[in-house]
């Protein structure tokens, strides 16, 4: 499925900011706020983007980064790492595609998110 992404996010009302900034540069969503779930979906389904909390409930974002780089399904698949701690942002810098420290805004994802989508 074209433009399709996951926010990986605990926080009820940044999942949904980032859901609706997400929609508003053209994606699909599905808003997953458990790293267990997540975990489960990612074998399950092939994102074209991940908007991505390093601290989740169960599985955390290190390890969803993780799991994301290993399979090879999901080789295309952009990872934006939204965390509120810019020292572990710039440890997983390299791994990510971007990473965003938090707060971010609406109009900030949208416009970063928008360049990610397929034409």
């Amino acid at each position: 499925m074209e433009n399709f992404a996951f926010v990986i996010e605990d926080d009820e009302d940044l999942s949904n900011i980032f859901a609706e900034a997400l929609i508003a540069a053209g994606f699909e969503v599905e808003t997953i706020r458990d790293g267990a779930l997540a975990q489960q979906r990612l074998k399950e389904a092939e994102p074209e983007l991940i908007i991505l909390d390093m601290h989740l409930p169960h599985v955390d974002g290190a390890t969803l980064l993780k799991q994301v780089r290993a399979d090879e399904r999901l080789k295309g698949t952009r990872v934006l790492i939204t965390t509120a701690d810019a020292l572990l942002g710039e440890y997983y810098r390299d791994e990510a595609d971007s990473v965003l420290i938090k707060p971010v805004s609406f109009s900030q994802l949208r416009d970063l998110t928008v360049r990610y989508k397929k034409k």
